[in-house]
């Protein structure tokens, strides 16, 4: 009889498994962690949100916020099998009411969130949800607009995670609890 560690396991290698690595892409130098592999297929989808469910069982929050766009795929099915109002930040000038702006360093550039005004209310945990962590630049950004509207972030949950280039360790730093599905070593 295989016991539920194993099984995990071997969902967590089979995911990893469905990612591909192409190297010096969007410039020479990195490897990208291309996920489009791991959506076009059911098992791919099923199998991540499954694990990220059991990975945030325990965790008091009211919304789930994911980052544009491939947060949006993870945050959005997170939101709906927890009931939980679902809170799109987007890139610069693509949300059309009032917003909030933070501007932050991706690994190969800058780059500038927003959040609708009236997203959050005071007090609100959000669970905030994007496919991939790297240096900690995205996610802290929409961090810190979540913030800004006075709510707290209950826990960051990132399907993968480039623990190497430093950005889960620097999430960590600010009290954030951070979960991953699969871990890649390198950048």
């Amino acid at each position: 009889m295989v016991n539920s560690n194993t099984n995990e396991i071997q969902i967590h290698k089979k995911i990893k498994e469905k990612i591909r690595t192409i190297p010096n892409y969007p410039k020479p130098g990195i490897l990208f962690r291309d996920i489009t592999t791991l959506l076009k297929q059911p098992e791919g989808v099923f199998d991540s949100v499954e694990i990220a469910l059991q990975k945030i069982n325990g965790i008091e929050f009211n919304k789930v916020a994911g980052i544009d766009s491939r947060g949006f795929i993870f945050g959005a099915a997170i939101s709906y099998a927890q009931k939980k109002g679902f809170i799109p930040i987007r890139k610069k000038n693509k949300l059309p009411s009032k917003v909030i702006s933070e501007e932050y360093q991706l690994e190969y550039g800058v780059d500038e969130m927003e959040l609708h005004v009236d997203a959050i209310e005071k007090d609100d945990h959000v669970l905030l949800v994007d496919d991939l962590i790297a240096t900690g630049g995205t996610a802290g950004a929409a961090i810190n607009l979540i913030k800004r509207l006075e709510g707290n972030v209950a826990a960051c949950c990132f399907i993968v995670g480039l623990p190497d280039l430093g950005g889960v360790s620097k999430l960590k730093k600010t009290g954030v609890d951070v979960i991953t599905i699969c871990d890649f070593d390198g950048h």
